[in-house]
């Protein structure tokens, strides 16, 4: 169950406590992510670009994008792109930093767009933070154009059994404790720990995306596989 402030979703993650625990984050939330990740955000962010292989004239979808610095980043490519997110607090947060990044209240599962609207879709950070993953990959898939492309950068396992170990650790002690000195809501990182421990590895991801409308799916990963970037294209 959530706080009583509402900044600790549950792990069946319903979408009114993601968006409270996300508004409560708000504020620091780019700084936090930063430091939890020893920079390295930064360098998913461009990867996660250089993935999507956009074109000036595009139009793309970066889905959970909070403040919008993912959405930004994307951006630089030259194409059209437009952020959506759940929580209020982080597009409030993000309108007053990027007031030039395009920034939209949209849940993942009824994304507020026409069918085929978007050459490329991305969700980055956010996918295991909806309620229903398959459902919210159909509707990346209904918004995007036949032929168009998605990827998605997400918490996954490290390959190395030992880096493994420590990771984990990190996440589940350490983590923690460094959100206090970072993070306006620590208790949400609590959270977040705990959903990165359960979501599945890449190959059941990927799975996941290729009964969901998806085909030709790969994945590479980032960082030792701390991150995976997954890419399908729509059929």
């Amino acid at each position: 169950m959530s706080t009583p402030r509402g900044q600790r979703a549950s792990l069946d993650k319903q979408p009114h406590e993601v968006a409270a625990m996300f508004d409560g984050v708000a504020a620091r939330y780019d700084l936090a992510n930063t430091v939890l990740s020893f920079g390295q955000d930064r360098s998913w962010r461009r990867a996660t670009r250089a993935a999507l292989d956009l074109r000036p004239g595009e139009r793309v979808l970066d889905v959970g994008a909070g403040t919008g610095v993912s959405t930004g980043e994307l951006a630089r490519s030259g194409a059209y792109a437009v952020g959506a997110d759940l929580s209020l607090g982080m597009l409030s947060a993000g309108r007053r930093t990027r007031p030039g990044v395009p920034l939209l209240a949209g849940d993942a599962l009824r994304l507020p767009f026409a069918d085929a609207s978007f050459d490329a879709v991305t969700i980055s950070f956010a996918l295991r933070n909806v309620h229903d993953t398959g459902a919210a990959l159909r509707e990346l898939a209904r918004v995007t154009k036949p032929g168009g492309r998605l990827v998605v950068c997400e918490f996954s396992t490290p390959v190395n059994p030992a880096f493994r170990t420590i990771y984990l650790s990190y996440l589940m002690r350490s983590l923690p404790a460094v959100a206090r000195s970072v993070a306006s809501s620590p208790d949400a990182y609590v959270y977040l720990a705990e959903s990165i421990r359960a979501w599945p590895d890449q190959a059941a991801l990927a799975a996941r995306i290729g009964s969901a409308g998806w085909q030709r799916v790969a994945w590479r990963n980032l960082t030792g596989g701390i991150v995976a970037l997954h890419r399908a294209v729509r059929r």
